[in-house]
Order: structure tokens, then sequence, then C-alpha cells
């Protein structure tokens, strides 16, 4: 049997790798600290779980509309007049099983064979797979700390070209941690307006945000950009409800209506009580939200002041989202109980023998550095300081 070209050319998730590593050795009776899971460690929220206890009470279990059920649409498009500033119908939303559904049906709706997306780098591992899989090309734009790990306008312009149909951007960031402000995104827009590209906007970590920074949302700066922009969402990371299984998209009719008939002959519809309950997750007060963002905020401080207290590792400040990107490449040609580090997939492994799991940089596009993700607690967070200090004290 061979397998189709598109198929066998995808990367296994490195995320998924080094978690499963970890979980592995923590079933052995090693002590790990995995700085690994991009999900909250918190349970959802019980009058979330009240809800769909009730729709399952209720009987709707069954089939529902292919885009969503009528009270999810609307209380998606409240949430987002209410808290983004953007005006749409329910015909202009579709619900997904997950945003990382709703982002590959959007490449597949928009890309044709060999159209370039382009893709601020570090970015998210599934942003390439998706766009390779659709028949797309990934344009890499490379970022740095000089950048702000930012897509500036000299490196967007230059990056286009006449296969060019899309740019993705992601505020909050995963990996970095970065937030884009309104003049930024409105530089991006103009950029993208001048030709005539899509915007493909993951906001997926908006309410994951700190230190006073605003989330804007792109689709909310211009005409152009409200009607060429595909807004990317979901109650994952917002609500602790990763395992729901719930993500939208926010964009023109036309792709809606196209993306809704894809999904007829993939997915069907999402999880009929998980969408009731992120219909009441999505109209819900922010008591939760916010409980969370504090602890968040303090995790964040704390991880970040003890990488920046090792000798050697470079970090960035974040801004939002649930990570920190560590520059570790001062360690390359170092060695951990006779294991060389050439990279960051050898640095991630060499770390977990020394009882600390990271994700390498390599699978966001920098091989310089690794992510940590603060989902974890405090205590865990303080042990983690100290395996990573040990570790690095006992190279050679």
């Amino acid at each position: 049997m061979r397998l189709s070209k598109r198929v066998a050319s995808i990367q296994p998730s490195v995320t998924l790798e080094i978690s499963a590593k970890a979980k592995a050795l923590k079933k052995e009776g090693r002590d790990i600290i995995a700085f690994t899971a991009g999900e909250p460690d918190f349970n959802t929220p019980d009058y979330i779980i009240k809800e769909a206890e009730r729709a399952l009470v209720e009987g709707k279990t069954k089939y529902t509309p292919t885009a969503g059920i009528p009270e999810l649409k609307k209380a998606i498009v409240k949430k987002l007049k209410e808290e983004n500033g953007l005006e749409y119908k329910e015909s202009n939303i579709v619900v997904s099983s997950g945003a990382k559904s709703s982002l590959y049906h959007a490449f597949e709706a928009i890309l044709d064979e060999g159209d370039e997306v382009i893709i601020p780098a570090p970015y998210w591992i599934t942003y390439v797979e998706q766009v390779c899989l659709a028949g797309g090309v990934c344009k890499i734009v490379n970022t740095d700390e000089k950048t702000g790990y930012k897509l500036v306008n000299e490196q967007f312009e230059s990056a286009i070209t006449p296969k060019t149909k899309c740019v993705l951007i992601n505020s909050p960031c995963n990996p970095t941690g970065v937030v884009y402000t309104k003049e930024e995104l409105l530089e991006i827009a103009k950029i993208a307006e001048k030709h005539n590209l899509i915007i493909v906007s993951d906001e997926i970590y908006e309410k994951l945000i700190f230190d006073g920074e605003e989330h804007v949302s792109i689709a909310s700066l211009t005409p152009y950009a409200k009607e060429n922009t595909i807004v990317i969402n979901g109650v994952s990371k917002t609500y602790a409800m990763t395992g729901w299984r719930i993500g939208y998209m926010a964009c023109a009719e036309e792709i809606a209506k196209a993306v809704s008939a894809m999904q007829g002959h993939t997915t069907s519809n999402a999880c009929s009580f998980a969408q009731y309950a992120s219909a009441t997750a999505i109209s819900g007060g922010r008591e939760f939200v916010d409980y969370m963002v504090r602890e968040f905020d303090y995790r964040r401080k704390a991880l970040f002041e003890g990488l920046k207290s090792i000798d050697g590792i470079k970090v960035v400040y974040p801004k939002g989202a649930f990570y920190v990107f560590v520059d570790v490449s001062a360690f390359f040609d170092k060695s951990y109980n006779g294991k060389k580090i050439t990279n960051s997939v050898t640095f991630a492994d060499a770390l977990l023998d020394g009882g600390v799991a990271v994700i390498p940089g390599l699978a966001f596009g920098d091989d310089n550095s690794v992510r940590l993700a603060y989902t974890v607690s405090g205590e865990d967070i303080y042990r983690g300081i100290d395996k990573i200090k040990a570790f690095v004290n006992a190279l050679v």
C-alpha cells in the first residue's frame, strides 16, 4: 500500500511525542516536571459542565446543523460585537470540532495548489502541516528578538510574490507569547489590502493576556480587513475546555458557506451537547477567566524570573498565552551524561534526562530555542527551575 504524497510528508507532532516520553518516564517512577502541555491545568467550570449535563438529559445528542446550533452562533455573534467590535450575522459563523479543525477547513477553502501563505516564525507547528495538506506552500518569515518576534512591514512586503494568497497572524502567539499592538496590526492590514491578500487571524489565546495589554482583532481595523479576514477562535484555552472540541470561524458568507459544505462531508457537526455548553461558556461572566488569568500571571512571572537568573539562557518576556520561549543556543556543543547537545531537539532530550520536559524550538521554526508552558502549579515551576539550574551546572 502506498500513501499519498501529502499524507506521507506530514511530520508527527513533536509536542505529543515529547509529552508521551515524559508520561512514560513518570510511569516508571521518575520525577519529571513537564512544561509541555498546551492546555490549562484547571477543570472546566461547573456551570459549563452542568449545561452539558442538562443537554444530555434533555436528549440533545442528535445531529445538529452543520455550521452549529443557533444558540451557540448567537452567543458568538454577540461576543464578537461586544468584545471585538465586529459586526457579523449568524451566516458568517461556522462552528467546528475545535479551532484546529476551523483552521484546516479555512485553508482548504481558500488555497489552490501552489498558493503561498506567509507565516511568521516562530509559529505553531500545525499551521505548516495544514497549509501543506491543503496544497499550499508555506512562505516562512523568520522573526527574532530584534523585531520582538513579530512580523514587521519590511519583512512582510519582501515576502510577497505573485503566488501569495494569504498571511497568517497569531496574537497572542504560541510559542512566544508576544501580543501585536493595534498599530502593528493596522500596518499588516494595510499591506494585505495593498496586495489583495486574505488574512487568517488565530485569536484562540485572546483572553490570556497580561500587563494591561489589549487584544485587538485585525478584522476590526479596516473595511477591507473585515471582509477579507478569517477570524479563528474557540473555547479550549479560555474556558479550560480543550477536550470538548469546539472552535469557530467568523468570515465572509462566501467562505462560511464553503466551509459549512465541506464540513458536511468531513466532520458533519461538532459535538451536540458540547455546543450547548459552549454557548453557556461564551455567554457567561468573566469570574473564572479572570481567576485563571491571575494564576497564569503569577506563574508567568515566576517562570520568567527563574529562567532569567540562569546564565546562558535568553528569554522573551511573554505578554499573552501561557508559554515562555527560551533561546538555549549558548549550551550547544556541551554534553550532559554523555549526550552531546547540538540543537533544540538534543537539548530537550538531554534536559528530559535531567527531569524536565520542554518542547524543542525546531517544531516552531526556531532550532535555537525551546518552549515551556506554565500550565503547571507554582510549586512545580520552582522545582522545575531548580532542575534546569542543576542540569546547566552539570553540562561539560
